[in-house]
């Protein structure tokens, strides 16, 4: 078999037997190196950073705001970490629920962006629709989601499902969502994100009805800008007066 001409074989252990002492090295070296990679992320990242008191969130940094949502709201927690290994992720999470804990609105603010080791990375959002708010310009994107889509491992919104389902939140059938994205510099390397999102069932229909093949995609338009503007009324952002 061509093994024997590999230098070496599998050890019980999964471990590779190497026959000669540069090999031995080589493999050293390699596991080195992802040692100190996954070192060096855990050092680089942190616990969460911005403050938290009632519904405002406090970010003395990237950037320097406040963020107010409404006082109805509930915090359900935060969480930061590598985002795919590339990515400073630092996320916070409000809803609003009723009795039994049926999400009935969501805000998700999400502070990010990419590792000095990727320097090569930038955000390449292309929305042409923006909103402003505090100040601040936002991309702006919307869309609808059933309960049963999809979840990408390791994504932000496995994270935040984490969160909803470690509290014991319930999510409805289906949510609407806009998601407003503010990139901090030229660089386009970070970014402020904050996404909104309603329980489907005051409009009548459901995610199915309302994408692009559904039933009732044409009332999306009216539907989606009534969203927007409830968001922009909903979220207000202000400089921070902390020194």
């Amino acid at each position: 078999m061509r093994r024997e001409k590999s230098g070496y074989k599998p050890h019980r252990h999964g471990v590779p037997l190497c026959r000669n002492y540069d090999e031995r090295w080589r493999l050293l070296k390699q596991i080195l190196v992802v040692m100190l990679f996954c070192g060096s992320l855990a050092a680089q990242v942190k616990g969460p950073e911005r403050q938290v008191e009632g519904n405002v969130i406090t970010s003395e940094r990237e950037p320097k705001i406040r963020i107010r949502v409404p006082k109805s709201v509930e915090y359900v927690g935060a969480d930061r970490w590598v985002l795919y290994g590339i990515a400073d992720c630092e996320l916070h999470l409000f809803v609003e629920a009723d009795g039994q804990k049926n999400v009935e609105r969501l805000y998700w603010i999400q502070f990010e962006g990419y590792l000095p080791t990727k320097p090569e990375l930038k955000h390449t959002y292309d929305s042409p629709r923006h909103a402003q708010i505090g100040g601040l310009d936002f991309y702006v994107d919307t869309w609808v989601r059933p309960i049963d889509a999809t979840t990408e491992q390791g994504s932000d919104r496995e994270h935040i499902e984490t969160l909803i389902h470690g509290k014991g939140y319930k999510m409805p059938a289906g949510m609407m969502y806009v998601r407003l994205v503010h990139l901090l510099d030229d660089q386009k390397r970070k970014e402020l994100m904050i996404i909104y999102g309603e329980d489907l069932s005051n409009t009548g229909y459901t995610a199915a009805d309302l994408r692009s093949a559904g039933k009732a995609y044409a009332r999306w338009p009216t539907i989606e800008e009534d969203l927007v503007a409830r968001a922009e009324k909903k979220i207000m952002i202000e400089e921070s007066a902390q020194p």
